[in-house]
């Protein structure tokens, strides 16, 4: 593999690495050294706005590709974002309504 094909691997398991630490934060998927599922809204805006910012410092130097591939995660993130920001916090004890699991 030449270094520019490995850089760009590289730079795709980045964001994707952030999109799914991103997901966990929003409560979308379990956490999977607790297998429980958890919301961290502070934790996911922290990660949007990395994913933001590696978008900004590398403006020009990604293919079309990666930049589609780059706004599309934050796209996708943000919408997310936006509908666990609308729910109310869950309670402590009382599981997690979307999959009916005891938190705690």
């Amino acid at each position: 593999m030449e270094q520019k094909e490995k850089h760009r691997f590289l730079f795709m398991q980045l964001v994707f690495s952030l999109h799914s630490a991103t997901m966990q934060q929003l409560g979308k998927v379990k956490n999977p050294l607790s297998d429980k599922i958890e919301r961290d809204l502070q934790g996911a805006q922290a990660s949007i706005d990395m994913l933001d910012m590696i978008r900004e410092k590398t403006k020009g130097n990604l293919t079309d590709d990666e930049e589609r591939f780059l706004s599309q995660i934050l796209h996708e993130l943000r919408l997310n974002y936006v509908d666990e920001a609308g729910k109310p916090e869950p309670s402590a004890g009382h599981g997690d309504s979307s999959t009916g699991e005891k938190q705690g």
